[in-house]
This record gives C-alpha cells, structure tokens and sequence, in this order.
C-alpha cells in the first residue's frame, strides 16, 4: 500500500507541474492577437427616431435680408458717416462706418439712403439695404 501511495503522489505531482508548465509559459504559436473594434457612432435623428420622435423640418436660417432693416443714414462725400440699423426686429441702433453690427457683419460704407454690409471692412459686399421709399 505504501507503494501505491507513493506512485498516486508522484503521479500527482507531476500532473501539477506540467498544468503550471502550461499555464506559465503558454504557447506563442497558437496565440491569437485579439482586435478590438471601437462601437459605431450613434446616429441621433436615428436614436429619436428609435424613441419614438418624429421627423420635424428643422426651421430654416433667417436670410440677412430679413434680419436687417434700415431706419436712417447721415452719409459723407467719402462715404462716412453713420446708419440707424433695426437687427432681427429689435429698436434700431446707430453704427459707425466699420463697426461691427455682429460677429461677421460690418458697416462698410453708407452713401445717399443707402448702408452696405460686408464680412469685413475691406471685404465685399454682403449685403446692400436701402431706405424705404418715402410716401
């Protein structure tokens, strides 16, 4: 019995060691490089959609016609002056030749009844508003 024992222990041992060999040290051959794909981007209108939103027509950008008006002009020879300007509606407001009514649009030039605006003040023009006609 003694024997047998020492054969089962031995036996024992060894399946240890070669379990630990494996686990270890692994085999470069049959290992295969894991690629990992980043999830695609979520579609919103889509996800909305999903939610149960439904499609509206986005409101259109207001023209630059329709955002500005002019109420008045005080004009130089040199094109100088100064323009009374209504923006989106709002009480009108007086702007030097080259100031900035917003971001992106300047008062290039006034000249007679009329005030022309550009994206900059040597830039060209964006758009041209005249005085209403007098009645």
């Amino acid at each position: 019995m003694a024997g047998a024992n020492f054969v089962l222990w031995g036996l024992l041992a060894a399946s240890a060691v070669y379990w630990a060999m494996q686990l270890t040290l692994g085999h470069p051959s049959s290992v295969v490089p894991v690629l990992q794909r980043s999830p695609a981007p979520a579609d919103p209108a889509a996800v909305a959609r999903l939610l149960g939103a439904s499609p509206a027509a986005a409101a259109p950008a207001p023209s630059l016609v329709s955002r500005f008006s002019l109420q008045g002009v005080v004009a130089s020879r040199r094109h100088q002056g100064a323009a009374l300007i209504s923006i989106d509606g709002k009480p009108a407001k007086p702007f030097r030749v080259n100031a900035a009514l917003e971001e992106g649009i300047v008062l290039k030039s006034v000249q007679g009844r009329r005030a022309v605006l550009a994206a900059s003040a040597s830039g060209p023009a964006l758009l041209t508003l005249d005085l209403p006609v007098r009645k």
